[in-house]
């Protein structure tokens, strides 16, 4: 059992390497290392796939005033993302879910339960940018690609505990162990990442980076209201305390691309 035990950790101590030293690409805005074996290519057949597919599932807004305002913010946004090749669509889900989602490549939506929290144009804008640049930094290519390493590791697991009566123990351990210590955590990295992308893509496209804070403030109080209190270590998004003080930091940075139309 010791023997495997080690295997097993030493298993886990290259992956681990994998994910926190070494980089097959670097995020532009951020200068980050990523761990990323899918194309862009790839990422953007899988997301026109998803797109197309979401769409003959969900219902599609009509209402005129909202679509035409994602369209507006949509294209600023996108003029000014690092995306070269993408195929940009904004589309308004109805849906009472306050949430929005953009798929590699550029494919971008926005639930209608989200319209009463953005309130205004530039608070769409901070939606809008943050999206994009989950896109742009290809964090759809990094997790799948983070998705089959976990995957090969675990049947590595699988296979050296099969005949131990610790099998059963050892899989649930490396469940837990993984989406703890690795999947949640670089989620967490990810969506702040994005957070400080989104705020200069909104900068650069002419919205104060300022509305910002004022659209995180409206999303915390939203949440408290809808009684959510995941503890911090298992959720996929940093708590909106440490959003807001992280994009008040962030602030002056943005600010120096901020030029107002």
């Amino acid at each position: 059992m010791r023997k495997r035990t080690n295997v097993i950790g030493g298993l886990l101590a290259l992956l681990l390497a994998v994910f926190l030293g070494a980089g097959c690409a670097t995020v532009t805005e951020t200068g980050r290392k990523q761990f990323n074996v899918v194309s862009p290519q790839q990422e953007m057949t899988l997301g026109l796939n998803s797109f197309t597919q979401m769409k003959k599932e969900v219902p599609i807004s009509k209402d005129p005033a909202a679509n035409a305002l994602l369209q507006k913010v949509g294209q600023r946004i996108s003029a000014v993302a690092n995306l070269p090749g993408a195929q940009w669509e904004f589309v308004v889900f109805e849906s009472q879910e306050a949430n929005a989602f953009c798929l590699p490549g550029g494919k971008v939506g926005i639930y209608t339960g989200i319209l009463p929290i953005t309130k205004d144009e530039a608070g769409l804008a901070t939606v809008i940018g943050h999206e994009v640049a989950h896109a742009s930094a290809h964090h759809g290519g990094e997790r799948l690609t983070e998705a089959m390493a976990l995957n090969t590791v675990g049947q590595a697991v699988e296979g050296f505990t099969a005949d131990s009566k610790w099998h059963a123990a050892s899989t649930t351990i490396y469940g837990l162990g993984t989406q703890l210590g690795v999947a949640l955590p670089h989620s967490r990295k990810q969506e702040s990442e994005a957070d400080f992308i989104g705020l200069k893509y909104m900068a650069r496209a002419g919205y104060n980076p300022e509305a910002a804070v004022a659209f995180w403030e409206r999303f915390a109080a939203f949440n408290r209201q809808a009684g959510g209190d995941t503890p911090w270590f298992l959720r996929t998004h940093p708590v909106d305390e440490t959003r807001i003080k992280q994009i008040k930091e962030w602030l002056p940075q943005a600010k120096q691309e901020y030029r107002a139309r």
